[in-house]
């Protein structure tokens, strides 16, 4: 099979734009056989670190971080991409984007500066029109009692840096080769408002998915403030419902929905799972966490995926290089962490279940591996195929 790959450019890493994998034979269902690069589908030299599909599957939606716009391509041929319409602004390292299953808009996600931003998308495909959602606020800023969900339940987090101290920590680990392509959670806004002393400890928006839910609702994530942020669709834009509020510096990175119809959540500094799920109401609530054991206080949590029948997740960790494993019990409302495995790459950035395969995007080696899972545990063996790939931040099968 093949699949996109997004990947940092020479601004941030070593990729030309966005490539093409492909896995065993090129109309293989599965991706269990070996690797390699086909070639890149289209020069891309504002960082396409996300990309998304178009639900007919000739459109692609890429997030051009440095760039900090969102770029359509349209498939030409089997191994190229054309840009579609203009590059459309978002906002400061916008970082993902998401697509609304009706095709009639997308959502774009920046950790800059932590807009949220809406785009139309015509008949085409075409993305225009962007409007900035409301701006989130800090909860740790009101009197509520810190580890307090705005929801009234109590949850357990580990303590953590703040999104500063996590940076300076993980630049370190990284080395001088690679230090600059974390990001710069320290590199807070100039303001004149504030004096030196005030804005050395400020906390800063930074939202980093949007996971469209049903109902008409989509829940963002914001690894800054520590909220997962609901939201309901209307004309023309995105209104408020709800901020579940997070532990304070746990940074709630990506979220998935699930059939059962729980919503998960990986922290990237706590390297927590969070379940998050509705009452009779409407309103969220988190139901319970799940800490990644074994992990290292200087790592980071990336990616959450899920199993091929729903009955496991896998979250992605870097700097010990390692995939949490975790059951999904009951009807879905708790988890339980069953491994942690090696990647046999370095910095899993991204990764990706297919059938009895896993698939890891490491960043920092430059690379892409796959690793089979066992029928039974579903817990990941060791690298089977691995291949060159610069700087690979997303793993995209393509239809």
């Amino acid at each position: 099979m093949r699949l996109w790959v997004g990947a940092y450019a020479a601004d941030a890493g070593s990729a030309e734009g966005i490539g093409i994998l492909q896995a065993g034979e090129a109309d293989d269902a599965g991706a269990g056989g070996p690797l390699g690069m086909v070639g890149t589908a289209v020069a891309a030299p504002g960082s396409p670190s996300w990309i998304a599909p178009h639900p007919s599957g000739e459109i692609l939606y890429a997030a051009l971080e440095s760039d900090g716009v969102v770029q359509a391509y349209r498939r030409v041929s089997d191994t190229r991409l054309a840009p579609l319409g203009a590059p459309i602004d978002a906002g400061a390292a916008v970082c993902h984007v998401a697509v609304a299953p009706d095709t009639s808009f997308l959502v774009a996600s920046c950790w800059g500066d932590g807009r949220v931003v809406r785009m139309d998308l015509d008949a085409a495909g075409r993305p225009s029109r962007p409007v900035i959602a409301a701006a989130a606020t800090d909860p740790y800023e009101s009197s509520a009692e810190e580890g307090t969900l705005s929801t009234g339940a109590r949850v357990s987090g580990a303590v953590v840096p703040d999104l500063a101290a996590a940076a300076r920590a993980l630049r370190e680990a990284a080395g001088e080769e690679y230090a600059h392509l974390i990001p710069a959670y320290d590199d807070v806004p100039e303001t004149d408002a504030e004096s030196e002393e005030a804005v050395a400890g400020a906390r800063v928006s930074r939202a980093h998915q949007a996971t469209f839910l049903p109902g008409g609702l989509v829940a963002t994530t914001d690894m800054g403030l520590d909220l997962v942020r609901i939201w309901r669709t209307v004309p023309g834009g995105l209104r408020p419902v709800q901020d579940v509020v997070l532990p304070k510096g746990s940074g709630p990175r990506h979220g998935l929905w699930h059939p059962s119809g729980h919503f998960y959540v990986v922290t990237e500094l706590s390297r927590e799972v969070f379940v998050l799920a509705t009452d009779r109401e409407g309103r969220w609530h988190v139901r319970s966490g799940e800490q990644l054991l074994g992990t290292l206080e200087t790592d980071t949590a990336a990616e959450l995926s899920m199993g091929r029948d729903g009955s496991a997740l896998y979250a992605g960790v870097r700097g010990s290089d390692t995939v949490g494993v975790l059951a999904v019990r009951g009807a879905g409302e708790s988890l339980q962490l069953t491994a942690l495995a090696e990647t046999g790459t370095h910095w899993p950035r991204h990764h990706l279940v297919v059938d009895d395969t896993l698939l890891v995007a490491g960043q920092l080696a430059d690379e892409i591996v796959s690793l089979p899972l066992d029928a039974r545990t579903g817990v990941p063996g060791r690298v089977r195929h691995r291949t060159v790939s610069p700087s690979p931040t997303r793993l995209l099968a393509r239809r």
